[in-house]
């Protein structure tokens, strides 16, 4: 195919192909391809434990005759409320591998949040940790269906011996046991039911274009939508994403799987990128500085996909002054913006450290599983965000239109291409808002956010049209959280910012009107700070509640929440934040 006017990007691809096949495949089918061409491979490892391909293929068969026996069948739903480890992994292949449907979340997200993605999702069951229970057990009476499985698992399984016992008698003991007796099942007798009743796999493995797993996100009105991502989806990503990074084929290679099997990015780059392909995925259930400079001289990772917060990281590790990091071949941004500045600190950072690499950044949203556009090897431009990947098309329109405008004009960033959604799960007229048909025909993705493309197609990014914060890579929406602050009944009105922070890029601060005859005071403060500890997410927790008597409004009426950003930029310019 010649280089089209419509796709000028494509001349900087290297040796990147323009056009990739497709397997009809689903996503388990993808990871059993790569299992017989790479039995040996180690697939992943967890704290020290290593698993092969072939290993990986026995477990994920026998979870999901375990879920068969526990009356999960296709087209059901189930709930991952895990962090990175091995369980998680091995549900949500094996709910794949008998058509039923992953539905990711938070593990640190709030009781009253856990019970709405269960409501929402209609999940048939939810797979936790034992340090969750409590959370998971108080809401489980609260749920429309009185039939859902809970299913309660132990980082301990999954870890060596010697480990294990010390897990056992240290980390395990800063949380309470669940009780001997409860409505739950161990994930050691779940998986021994399995293999009692070793109930036949279905032959059938379903359709590419099945749905496999659900997502969040606060579209782009700000209120929570579950994302229907389809096998073709996160297939599609991953070819993609080997394709573009430009050192395919990555069989062998190690990806530092960092980021949360929740999350697009950590679920669609950090595990499947890397299983299709032959990798190993190094599972790291809680990040940290300390154990993420270990982990990077320890286990020396190939490829390390992450989010600015991360990489900011890097630069204050104490234990990496005169580490050796030529080991790395792939270093990729995405989930936020990543600065100029802090790029070049990053890139000084590895060039001082003898890799041989610059950070490249990507952008993408959970409506298209992840990354959607990256930066070529070999072509940066200042303040890029990339060029589409193969087979993925950008335009920039005429925000609220499907007028495309012309080269380096600001407008709405819309995307085309497999890895998008199949829908809004319940909401057509969300769908039918970000999902439209151009007058070329094709059905893009109208992403909410601004920005715009030079005559050579690289993107750039300049703010999003909808109000949302990002801290440490995770969305969070202020509406939600005022609604939430608001439904205190000390409270009268409420205001959410995200103010800006050297290690989470943004924090959330809260500013409160009270209630007529309610003062002012710490006890207040706490009070209100406590409720929402039991409703908000623990990434999406407010560092401060600031009292006011009244909140600046615009015109209309509307809370002037830009006139409380810039009021706090410049107390941190002034250095008294």
């Amino acid at each position: 195919m010649s280089i089209s006017s419509s796709a000028p990007w494509l001349k900087y691809y290297g040796n990147t192909p323009q056009h990739l096949k497709y397997p009809q495949k689903t996503v388990y089918e993808m990871v059993k391809a790569a299992a017989e061409k790479f039995p040996k491979n180690c697939a992943y490892e967890f704290m020290g434990k290593k698993t092969t391909y072939s290993e990986f293929m026995r477990h994920i068969d026998d979870t999901a005759r375990a879920y068969l026996a526990l009356g999960i069948k296709k087209g059901d739903r189930v709930t991952i409320c895990m962090p990175n480890c091995p369980q998680a992994l091995n549900s949500f292949y094996a709910l794949n591998r008998i058509g039923a449907v992953s539905n990711m979340i938070h593990p640190l997200s709030a009781a009253g949040e856990i019970k709405f993605y269960l409501n929402f999702s209609h999940s048939k069951a939810i797979l936790t940790l034992d340090q969750f229970y409590g959370k998971v057990a108080s809401i489980m009476p609260e749920l429309d269906s009185k039939d859902v499985k809970l299913i309660v698992a132990k980082i301990q399984d999954e870890l060596l011996a010697p480990l294990a016992i010390g897990y056992s008698l240290t980390a395990a003991r800063k949380y309470p046991a669940p009780p001997r007796k409860g409505e739950y099942i161990w994930w050691s007798e779940f998986m021994r039911m399995g293999k009692r009743r070793n109930l036949p796999l279905p032959k059938d493995m379903g359709k590419a274009e099945d749905g496999a797993s659900i997502l969040y996100s606060g579209g782009t009105t700000g209120t929570t939508k579950g994302i229907l991502l389809s096998n073709a989806n996160f297939n599609a990503l991953g070819l993609q994403t080997i394709a573009a990074s430009g050192f395919a084929p990555i069989d062998g290679m190690k990806m530092l799987s960092v980021m949360p099997v929740f999350h697009g990015f950590g679920l669609g780059i950090g595990i499947h990128t890397a299983l299709i392909g032959g990798a190993t995925c190094i599972l790291v259930p809680q990040f940290n500085v300390k154990t993420y400079a270990n982990l990077l001289v320890k286990k020396q990772p190939n490829i390390i996909p992450g989010v600015p917060t991360l990489f900011e990281a890097l630069l204050r590790a104490e234990n990496l002054e005169n580490a050796d990091l030529s080991f790395l071949r792939g270093v990729f941004c995405g989930g936020d913006s990543l600065s100029i500045e802090l790029k070049k600190k990053v890139d000084a950072f590895l060039e001082a450290h003898n890799a041989n690499v610059q950070i490249r950044q990507g952008y993408g949203l959970t409506e298209c599983v992840t990354a959607s556009c990256l930066t070529p090897k070999d072509y940066n431009r200042t303040g890029s965000i990339g060029v589409p990947f193969p087979d993925t098309y950008y335009k920039i329109v005429k925000p609220g239109t499907t007028e495309e405008l012309d080269p380096n004009i600001e407008g709405e960033i819309c995307i085309s291409g497999p890895s998008v959604m199949v829908c809004y799960v319940d909401n057509e007229e969300e769908t039918r808002n970000t999902l439209r048909r151009h007058p070329d025909g094709r059905i893009w993705l109208h992403t909410g956010d601004l920005g715009k493309m030079d005559d050579d197609g690289f993107v750039y990014f300049s703010q999003r049209i909808k109000r949302m914060i990002i801290t440490s890579g995770y969305n969070v929406y202020p509406g939600q959280l005022e609604n939430i602050i608001d439904g205190h009944p000390k409270v009268l009105l409420s205001c959410v910012i995200g103010v800006k922070d050297a290690y989470k890029m943004q924090k959330v601060k809260a500013f409160v009107v009270l209630r007529p005859g309610i003062e002012p005071s710490d006890e207040v403060k706490k009070e209100i700070l406590d409720y929402c500890r039991e409703h908000i997410a623990k990434y999406a927790m407010p560092y401060d509640i600031e009292f006011r008597t009244e909140l600046p409004k615009t015109l209309v009426g509307k809370v002037a929440y830009r006139v409380l950003e810039e009021e706090e930029a410049e107390r941190q310019a002034a250095g008294e934040a």
